[in-house]
This record gives structure tokens, sequence and C-alpha cells, in this order.
């Protein structure tokens, strides 16, 4: 079983000064974090606008840590070779914007990325029974997508003991992530809900420094496992 080891940090650069990029993403591989992920939003499926794939190749070059790129907007079909172009190592799309999520799949999956599927809070676990063993991560949303600086939902935890259970019987290849009012008084819980990828925006850019955001997860999820 993989859920011995201790979750990944992603820290969310939506919570970053979009005006100092490059220095909050060489302060996360400095900092400890595991991935770098980064929010992507078309005004659309969710009521916020954010950046495109030029923002993730201008980053590429100033960090070695995988980027995990969440497409929150309609037809990711049409963007999806952008981002992989611009050195996105996976991508994650969500089931309420994929008419034909396996194609969406197998896109992604060809483009040489990891793949990634998405739940928003109310989705049920049921959309993706049938794709799991096809993807490489599972994301329940833990807030409503859209904007950073959100408070994570409660009613979100019965769901992801849910899903962990259905990746361990049906895909344990799969990774569950979470993203959304994630922070070090939650992480603890999270990761015994079996959650593998913690994905944390204000946690992160809140604190003194990235850094030390980053470690004061890092130290909630060491408490936890001692």
């Amino acid at each position: 079983m993989k859920a011995q080891q201790p979750p990944l940090i992603a820290p969310s650069i939506l919570s970053a000064d979009f005006g100092a990029m490059r220095e909050a993403v060489l302060a996360l591989t400095e900092g400890g974090a595991d991935w770098i992920h980064f929010d992507v939003m078309d005004g659309h499926f969710v009521p916020n606008l954010t950046f495109g794939a030029p923002m993730v190749a201008a980053l590429r070059p100033h960090s070695h840590l995988p980027f995990d790129v969440h497409l929150m907007i309609e037809h990711p079909e049409r963007l999806i070779p952008d981002f992989a172009q611009a050195g996105a190592n996976s991508i994650t799309v969500h089931v309420e914007a994929c008419a034909h999520l396996h194609r969406v799949i197998q896109q992604i999956r060809e483009l040489g990325c990891g793949v990634g599927v998405a739940l928003n809070p109310h989705t049920p676990l049921e959309s993706v029974r049938y794709v799991l063993p096809a993807i490489d991560l599972l994301l329940i949303m833990t807030v409503n997508p859209g904007f950073g600086g959100q408070a994570f939902i409660g009613l979100m935890y019965p769901k992801i003991r849910e899903a962990a259970a259905l990746i361990q019987r049906d895909a344990p290849h799969v990774l569950l992530q979470v993203d959304g009012g994630v922070s070090p008084d939650n992480a603890r819980e999270l990761a015994a809900c079996g959650v593998q990828v913690l994905v944390a925006g204000s946690s992160v850019f809140c604190a003194p420094t990235p850094q030390a955001g980053v470690a004061a997860l890092r130290l909630a999820l060491m408490s936890q496992q001692a």
C-alpha cells in the first residue's frame, strides 16, 4: 500500500505575487516543495481568469520540479497541446468540462504528460469509475473552483475517504490529490484519509516566506507520521 508515504506538497502559484512569479518558483524549488501546481482558469468554466501556457513556458527553465497543470477551462482539448509543449509534466482536466473524457485522457497521454482528472465538490465519484485505471491522478476539489483563499469544505472528508478506497481497490497506481483550503491545520487529517498530494496556495504564500509555508506543512505531516 502507498498510504504510508507522507503526501507530496504541491504549492499553487495562483496565490503568488504575479509580479514576481520567477522568484516564487525559485523559492518553492529551494524551499522543499515536491511539485509546482498551476491553476489555469478561463473566466468561463470558473469565474476568474489567470494565466496560460506562455506563463508555464516562461517559468519552466527556473525549476527542475514537476509542473502540475490544472485546467479549469472549457473545451480543454483545444489548449492541452500548448501546455504540453510549454513544459507541463502532468495535466489535469475536469470531468464537468469534457464531453468525451476518455478521448481527452488519450490526448494527454499521447503528448507524453501524466494524466489527471478533477471533480468539483458536488460531482460524484461514479463519474470517474470507468476511466480511473487510465489516469495517474484523481483530484478532489475541496472548494468550489475559481478563487484562491477559500475555506476548506468539511463535507468533502467522506468523499476523500471514498475516493481513497476506490483507488486502492480499482487503480492503486493513481495518486489522490486535494486542492482547496489546505493548510497545516488539516494536512494531518487529509493524510490520514489517504491523500497523497496536497495542493496549497494561501497557506504557503501567506506565510512569512514561501519556504516557511512549505516547512509548516511538512512539519504538520511529520507530526502525523510520528
